[in-house]
C-alpha cells in the first residue's frame, strides 16, 4: 500500500473517531438533560396542590409545562374520568428519535387515581441532532482540507521520487547529467545530495575506468618494452593479408633475439629488457626511411616486421643495414650475437600460416650461418622441414667435431663456508667458426633426439678440459638435459666414465632442472645415487617452481639446490620471497644440502640473501661469465666443497 493511501486511511480513521467521540458526547448531554427534566417534573409544586379529578383536565394542566410522549390517568371510581394520550412505544423514526431519544417515565398515585407519564425529549434531541450535524460539517470539512493538502504533498513527493528514479536510470545508462536540486526540497533534500554524490563518484570512477581501459588496450596492443605491436595486432595483420584484395606485395622479416635467455640468467631481467629494447632500436634505425613498415613483438624473443611494396631483389640493402646495427649492438653489449633474421615475401590473399612457417624456417637457417646472419627464403623446397634439417646437420657437425667452448661463472661462498663450484656455460660454433645460439642448439637437439649425444660431448669436453689444464682448480658445474637424466643407458655410460676418472669425478657437479626431476622422482633418485657412488655431485637448478619441491630433500637428496632466479628478484623488499628462502635454507641445512641463490642483480639482493644464510651466491652482480679453455690460463676462483 502506498504512503498516500495509508495517510488517507489514517485521516478517515481519525475523522470517524472524532465523530464517534462527538456522538457519545451529545448522547451523554441528552441523558443529563433528560434526567434534569424528569427531576424538575417530579419536584413540581403542583403535586402539592389540589389537582383536577378529570384526566383530560389534568392533561391540559400539565401539558402547559411538559411535553408528553405518553399520558394515562386512571380514576379509581369513575371510568369516565380516565384519559390516555400518546403511545407508550414511540412510532416516529426520524433522525432525532433514532439517535437521541431519551424517554423518562414517572408513575404516581393521586387523591382519586393513578397517573403514568413518559416525558418526551424531542426538543433537546433536535438540538443535539443539529449540534451533531454541525460537528459533522466541521470534521468533514477539515478532512477534505487535510486530504487535499496531503494529496498535494504526496503528488509533489511522487514527482520528486519519479525524478530521482529517472536520474538513477540515467546513471544506469552511464549518463552523468547534473541533477536539478530544486526538485528535492524539505525532507527529500538529503536524497538529492546523495544522488548528486553518487553521480559525481560514478562519473569520476567511470572516467578512471575508461582511462584504465584505454591504457590496457594500449598495453594489449603495444609492447611496453619495445613499443612494437603485440601478437594480437600481428594476428590481425596476417588476417588482413590473407583476405583477397588489391594485388599488394611486400616482405616479412622474422627476427629472433636468441640471447634473451642468456642475458636474463647471467645479467638479470632488467638487462634482458634493455637487450630487447636495444634490438627494437636497431630495427627502427636500420629501417628508418622505409614508409609504412609495421613491427610486432610476437613472444619473449621473437619479432616480425612487415615491409610493404618491397621486392626480394631490393631487400639486401635493408638487411645489410639491419645486420650492421646488430653487429654494432653486439660489440657494445659484449654478447655472442644480437639477433637473427629470416625474410620471406608475401602477397595479398596468400596463406598466412604458410608465410609464418616459411619465415620460421628462414630464421632457423639464419641461426646456422653465424652471429646476426640473415636468410632469404622465397618458398619452401620439396623438403618442408628445411630449417630443421639445417639444424640437424649443424648439431650433428657440432657433435662430430666437439665444437664447444666454455665460459665459467663463479659461485661465491657465504658465511666463510667452503668454496662451491663454477658453472660451465657451453658455447657452440659452426664449421666456419661462427657462433651458434646456445638456446636454439639445445632446443633443436631435443627436437631431433640429439640431446643425449650433445650432453655426452659436453661432459667429455669438460673432462678433457680438466685433464689438459692442471692449473684449473676447483669444481665445475655441467648442465645436462632431463632427457639424458631419464635414460638409464646415459646414466650407466656416465657412471662408467667417471669410474675411470675418479680423480676428476669429485670435481664434477651435474646440474639438472627441477621440473625434469619431478616428472620422474624415482629415476632422479637413482641418478643421484649413482653419481654419489662414483664421487660426483648433483645440483637441482630452478628450484622452487614446482609443487612437490620438498620431496627432493627426503627422496632425491641432491648436494646443492639452486633457487630459481625469481626468488632473488627484489628479495630485499619482498617478504614472501624472504619467507620462502628462509624456509628452504632451514630445511636444507637439516639434510646437509647447500642452498645457492641465482640471478642476483643488485647489492641489496646480495645483502638480503646473506642475511638469510644461503650457502652461495651467483649472478651478474657477483661474477660475470668469463672464457675458460686450455689456451686461457684464467682459473676458476671457487674451489670444491668439503
Amino acid at each position: 500500500m502506498g504512503v498516500g493511501k495509508s495517510i488517507h486511511l489514517l485521516l478517515i480513521a481519525v475523522c470517524l473517531t472524532l465523530i464517534a467521540i462527538g456522538y457519545q458526547g451529545q448522547k451523554q448531554q441528552i441523558v443529563r438533560l433528560a434526567d434534569t427534566q424528569l427531576k424538575e417534573y417530579q419536584a413540581n409544586p403542583l403535586w402539592q396542590q389540589a389537582l383536577p379529578e378529570d384526566g383530560k383536565a389534568l392533561f391540559a394542566l400539565l401539558s402547559k409545562e411538559y411535553d408528553f410522549q405518553f399520558f394515562q390517568y386512571v380514576h379509581q371510581l369513575d371510568g369516565n374520568l380516565n384519559y390516555t394520550h400518546g403511545q407508550l412505544i414511540p412510532t416516529s423514526h426520524d433522525l432525532a428519535t433514532l439517535l437521541f431519544s431519551q424517554l423518562r417515565d414517572d408513575t404516581r398515585a393521586l387523591a382519586q387515581g393513578r397517573l403514568q407519564v413518559k416525558l418526551a425529549s424531542r426538543g433537546i434531541a433536535n438540538d443535539a441532532v443539529n449540534q451533531f450535524i454541525q460537528s459533522l460539517y466541521w470534521i468533514g470539512g477539515t478532512y477534505l482540507v487535510l486530504a487535499l493538502l496531503v494529496s498535494l504533498i504526496i503528488h509533489r513527493q511522487k514527482r520528486s521520487v519519479r525524478y530521482a528514479v529517472e536520474a538513477l536510470d540515467t546513471l544506469a545508462e552511464l549518463k552523468f547529467d547534473a541533477i536539478a536540486h530544486s526538485r528535492f526540497k524539505g525532507e527529500l533534500k538529503p536524497l538529492g545530495k546523495a544522488i548528486e554524490h553518487c553521480r559525481s563518484a560514478l562519473h569520476e570512477k567511470f572516467d578512471k575506468i575508461k582511462k584504465d581501459n584505454e591504457q590496457l588496450n594500449r598495453e594489449a596492443y603495444q609492447d611496453p618494452i619495445t613499443l612494437f605491436g603485440t601478437r594480437p595486432k600481428f594476428t590481425e595483420k596476417l588476417d588482413a593479408i590473407a583476405k583477397p584484395g588489391k594485388d599488394r606485395i611486400g616482405l616479412m622479416a622474422m627476427i629472433k633475439a636468441t640471447e634473451l635467455g642468456h642475458v636474463n640468467q647471467s645479467m638479470g631481467r632488467a638487462a634482458g629488457d634493455d637487450y630487447l629494447s636495444g634490438v627494437a632500436n636497431c630495427i627502427r634505425k636500420a629501417l628508418q626511411g622505409i614508409p609504412n613498415i609495421e613491427a610486432f613483438r610476437l613472444s619473449s624473443a621473437d619479432f616480425a616486421v612487415f615491409i610493404p611494396d618491397l621486392v626480394l631483389k631490393d631487400a639486401h640493402g635493408p638487411l645489410e643495414k639491419l645486420k650492421a646495427e646488430f653487429d654494432e649492438f653486439q660489440q657494445t653489449s659484449d654478447l655472442d650475437a644480437t639477433a637473427y633474421i629470416g625474410l620471406v615475401p608475401y602477397q595479398q590473399g596468400g596463406d598466412a600460416l604458410s608465410l609464418v612457417y616459411i619465415a620460421d624456417a628462414a630464421v632457423s637457417i639464419a641461426q646456422t650461418l653465424g652471429p646476426n646472419s640473415y636468410h632469404i627464403q622465397e618458398k619452401l623446397t620439396d623438403e618442408e622441414l628445411i630449417g630443421d634439417s639445417h639444424w640437424k646437420l649443424a648439431i650433428e657437425d657440432i657433435i662430430k667435431r666437439r665444437a664447444i667452448k666454455f665460459q665459467a661463472q663463479d659461485i661465491q661462498p657465504c658465511r666463510g663456508a667452503d668454496n662451491i663450484y663454477s658453472e660451465l656455460l657451453s658455447r657452440f660454433y659452426s664449421a666456419e667458426g661462427k657462433f651458434l645460439p646456445t638456446g636454439t642448439v639445445i632446443a633443436m637437439a631435443e627436437r631431433h633426439g640429439l640431446s643425449v649425444e650433445l650432453d655426452k660431448i659436453i661432459i667429455l669436453s669438460t673432462l678433457r678440459l680438466l685433464i689438459d689444464t692442471p692449473t684449473l682448480t676447483g669444481a665445475l658445474g655441467i648442465n645436462i638435459s632431463t632427457a639424458s637424466m631419464n635414460q638409464p643407458d646415459f646414466t650407466a655410460w656416465l657412471r662408467d666414465l667417471l669410474v675411470r676418472q675418479r680423480q676428476i669425478a669429485s670435481r664434477i657437479v651435474l646440474e639438472v632442472n627441477e621440473a625434469g626431476m619431478q616428472a620422474n622422482i624415482s629415476q632422479a633418485h637413482k641418478f643421484v645415487r649413482d653419481m654419489h657412488g662414483v664421487g660426483a655431485r648433483v645440483a637441482v637448478e630452478h628450484f622452487g617452481m614446482g609443487f612437490t619441491s620438498f620431496k627432493f630433500f627426503k627422496e632425491v637428496r641432491p648436494d646443492f639446490i639452486k633457487l630459481d632466479g625469481s626468488y632473488s628478484q627484489s628479495i630485499d623488499s619482498d617478504a614472501n620471497n624472504r619467507f620462502f628462502v628462509k624456509m628452504i635454507v632451514d630445511v636444507a641445512r637439516k639434510q646437509s644440502i647447500k642452498v645457492i641463490a641465482s640471478s642476483i642483480e643488485q647489492q641489496e639482493e646480495k645483502f638480503a640473501l646473506e642475511q638469510l644464510l644461503v650457502d652461495g651466491l651467483q649472478g651478474y652482480y657477483i661474477a660475470k661469465p668469463k672464457p675458460l679453455s686450455p689456451k686461457d690460463e684464467q682459473t676458476a676462483r671457487n674451489q670444491t666443497a668439503g
